[in-house]
């Protein structure tokens, strides 16, 4: 995996050897980018050729590919967000009011909710793997995605606290906001070392929290414990900073396939893409919030 989701990881939204924007100035035709990035110069590729490069430009050094028509754009990419998110939201306001968790309905509730997670699931992974961007996957995925979280939100409303979904959400903005200044001002530098560290630490964390499921599930209770009391809010925190990580590896990358004139379709991807990243977050943001409420 190359990216913080699947959906990137296969596309050239990159600079450098398929990693987002390290050591561009380094990328020369025919270099290490060429045959690995479609959108990197010396790549056969007319979206990066730019015929209009200033006299005494270095042959093939980088330069952004002039303005043309239907290519990505920053518009592009806010207006397909909005509307991926407003579809997980909408979906997960009317599972919340039409799929109430109470004592009388509890299993049907938790039983829509985990078949709803299963097909986005299903359908974000043939997403990931499709060569386009198919919109009405994606939007599906969304209105799945909203399907399990309102259930959850709603039963974390119901036994834990019913401000927590308020905190939740606010937290996940909070982040989104944070992690975008902080990557707009270059606080935050996107390396290949931040890359690295990013994936190696997302996947011992998935595996982890693998690992913690399966015990749970054969052994009762919450398994090795990863995911309550103290320990819980120590892998919560991990899991929200983690998340922030993704989302500048996401900003990295929505900002190179803009420069390199990625088709107006990737924006779908990007979409896509920083949908996952926020779900990642509100969730544990949730989770965190929740055994923070249940302390009290």
């Amino acid at each position: 995996m190359r990216s913080s989701n699947p959906v990137f990881s296969r596309r050239g939204f990159s600079r450098d050897n398929g990693y987002a924007g390290f050591n561009a100035q380094q990328t020369q035709a025919g270099g290490p980018a060429a045959g690995t990035n479609p959108y990197a110069q010396g790549a056969g590729n007319p979206y990066a050729t730019n015929p209009y490069a200033p006299a005494g430009t270095q042959a093939g050094a980088p330069v952004q590919a002039p303005a043309r028509t239907g290519v990505m754009t920053i518009d592009d990419v806010v207006t397909r967000t909005a509307m991926t998110l407003g579809t997980v939201v909408l979906t997960a306001i009317l599972s919340w009011v039409l799929l109430p968790v109470d004592p009388a309905n509890l299993g049907t509730s938790y039983g829509i909710a985990v078949g709803a997670a299963l097909v986005a699931m299903v359908l974000a992974l043939v997403q990931a793997f499709k060569r386009k961007a198919s919109p009405a996957l994606i939007l599906l995925y969304a209105a799945f995605e909203g399907v399990f979280l309102g259930v959850i939100s709603s039963a974390v409303s119901t036994y834990i606290s019913d401000g927590v979904v308020a905190q939740a959400v606010l937290g996940t903005m909070a982040v989104f906001a944070g992690v975008l200044i902080a990557y707009k001002m270059r606080w935050i530098r996107v390396t290949r070392r931040f890359y690295g560290f990013v994936m190696a630490a997302a996947m011992g964390f998935v595996l982890l929290m693998l690992v913690n499921l399966l015990f749970s599930v054969f052994g009762g209770g919450d398994g090795l414990g990863f995911r309550s009391g103290g320990l819980g809010i120590l892998f919560g925190v991990i899991g929200v900073i983690l998340g922030a990580c993704f989302l500048a590896l996401d900003f990295k990358q929505v900002e190179d396939g803009i420069a390199y004139g990625a088709p107006r379709e990737e924006s779908w991807l990007a979409a896509f893409g920083l949908t996952l990243t926020l779900v990642w977050i509100y969730l544990e943001m949730l989770r965190l919030l929740s055994i923070l409420q249940g302390d009290d």
